[in-house]
């Protein structure tokens, strides 16, 4: 592969797109879902691939997609989840969306870092 000189990302990432993923994904296969640790445990595989796929299938040029998934039961406690990243703010992003059913959440993030 040769050099482009390519300093910058000429498609910006579709934020607005992704999100929609997200929400689909999560919804389709959470929506009529009880919790249980053997099924989330399974699941959170399945749908962080499903989501990677298809923010692969945008076809934008020069990303790296690291995709995550916490499935976890709603019964009246409280979670703290946090991330650190170091990053480029002009040409990198993330997309985060909150799934909830009356037996359980799910966080779904995707971090998109451009690659030079």
């Amino acid at each position: 592969m040769e050099n482009t000189y390519q300093l910058g990302p000429t498609k910006h990432f579709p934020v607005v797109t992704v999100n929609s993923i997200l929400k689909d994904v999560l919804t389709n296969y959470l929506q009529e879902e009880e919790y249980s640790p053997e099924l989330c445990r399974q699941m959170t595989k399945t749908i962080s691939e499903v989501i990677k796929a298809q923010v692969k299938e945008l076809m934008i040029p020069r990303y790296k997609l690291v995709v995550t998934v916490h499935i976890g039961q709603c019964d009246g406690q409280s979670i703290l989840i946090g991330s650190r990243c170091l990053w480029n703010p002009k040409s990198d992003t993330v997309s985060s969306y909150v799934f909830r059913n009356s037996s359980l959440f799910a966080l779904a993030n995707v971090y998109a870092i451009y690659f030079e």
